[in-house]
């Protein structure tokens, strides 16, 4: 009894052009998702960690936060940062294999503050200890001088 109604049903879809419509728009669906497979969607999407590594969007983003952080300690003023970087990103991968398993972010070469303070004693050596300690360099990679008016 059931087959004889779905037989009435695809009868009645058929007479009314209903069914032709339907599989149009099925076959049209089936096309639009063979064109999106072959999409790499991979570069439209940022991943944390997987994004593509920039040495120089690196340095920037070091430069600016050192910038903040000087330009708050007392005596600093008006600061702007510098960095050098001696080399680029270095990947790690197991043996055999295209397994990313660590980066190896760029070494600080030196960095250059450049603040209204920079003549002073005392916020030269302010400033000397936050960016060793905060990039974990030497001091003498570091250099301090008063920013011109």
């Amino acid at each position: 009894m059931n087959e004889v109604k779905i037989k009435e049903k695809i009868t009645k879809l058929a007479d009314s052009g209903m069914l032709k419509k339907i599989i149009f728009i099925a076959g049209i669906a089936g096309i639009a998702l063979i064109l999106l497979s072959s999409v790499d969607f991979s570069a439209f999407s940022h991943k944390e960690g997987d994004e593509e590594f920039s040495v120089k969007t690196y340095s920037t983003k070091i430069e600016s936060d050192l910038e903040s952080v000087i330009s708050k300690i007392q005596g600093a003023g008006k600061t702007k940062v510098l960095l050098t970087m001696e080399n680029s990103v270095e990947y790690v991968y197991l043996k055999d294999s295209t397994t990313k398993t660590k980066e190896v972010e760029p070494l600080i070469r030196g960095v250059l503050v450049v603040c209204e303070g920079g003549d002073e004693p005392v916020v030269i050596e302010r400033i000397t200890e936050a960016v060793t300690k905060a990039l974990d360099i030497s001091t003498a990679k570091v250099c301090i001088t008063k920013l011109s008016e």
